[in-house]
């Protein structure tokens, strides 16, 4: 199981720098299922991985004028906030049994396996209907970018707490959220999204410090694993429809959000 996960760990940054977003959906699964990870552990990690493997991603797309440092630092000073308040204070205090349903106990784990396993249900929907009307059009078609510092406040403080939970980089809601707050042509707002991404997974993470015991080897080889699939992400993506590939991926993250809901309730 653990090549599998290995070969798995490659399809995080793979779908990183195809879309912008989707690394953290596989980051928990691989690390849960494929290595043996404790859940809760792994929404750490996976703020590691996705962290270090986005900020890397990051660097291309920012030599080829594909990211909006303003628009990132307004949209992420709000969601870094969140998610390590989130990390530090309120996940640590989440007791390990929390409510029983029958004969079901609802464990930490199983609850943070479950607010994942809906996530990935509404961001596989998110990605199949292609909600964000704006998202296949032209940088030339959105050439005037417009702050709605309200809404970006609160989206930011929810994609955070999300982050915080359940170890997602939110990149399915960034993404939009840029793209109809700030105006961002959709290439501007996936280079963008994943200089957000690596900023709050990152510093989220050291809200973990000291609460968890952190195997580095794995950590390590999975993160250099995700940087090299972000590179052949980037390279793939200007070959080939985004747009189709997103709906591909929605599906594939549906059928995946189903069956952890599945094995979590019932077995």
């Amino acid at each position: 199981m653990e090549i599998i996960g290995y070969v798995a760990s490659l399809f995080i940054g793979v779908s990183l720098g195809l879309i912008g977003g989707g690394g953290s959906i596989l980051t928990v699964p691989v690390l849960v299922y494929l290595f043996g990870v404790d859940p809760v552990l792994a929404t750490a990690y996976s703020l590691f991985v996705v962290g270090t493997s986005s900020l890397v991603g990051a660097w291309p797309k920012y030599k080829q004028g594909l990211v909006n440092v303003k628009t990132g630092i307004i949209f992420g000073i709000p969601s870094i906030i969140a998610v390590y308040a989130t990390r530090k204070f309120l996940v640590p205090i989440i007791p390990n049994e929390i409510f029983t349903i029958g004969n079901l106990l609802v464990t930490k784990a199983i609850l943070m396996m479950l607010l994942f396993a809906v996530l990935m249900v509404a961001a596989s929907i998110s990605m199949i209907r292609g909600t964000c009307e704006n998202c296949d059009k032209d940088e030339t078609e959105l050439a005037k970018i417009s702050y709605n510092y309200p809404m970006i406040l609160v989206e930011g403080l929810v994609v955070g707490t999300l982050t915080g939970l359940v170890g997602a980089g939110g990149g399915f809601l960034i993404i939009p959220a840029l793209v109809m707050l700030t105006k961002l042509p959709m290439k501007q707002a996936i280079g963008t999204s994943l200089l957000i991404i690596a900023a709050k997974s990152l510093i989220g993470f050291t809200g973990d410090l000291g609460h968890q015991t952190i195997d580095w080897t794995l950590l390590l080889t999975v993160t250099g694993l995700a940087i090299v699939g972000i590179f052949i992400g980037d390279v793939i993506s200007k070959k080939i429809n985004s747009a189709q590939l997103k709906v591909g991926f929605g599906w594939f993250v549906l059928v995946m959000g189903l069956y952890i809901l599945i094995q979590q309730i019932f077995f």
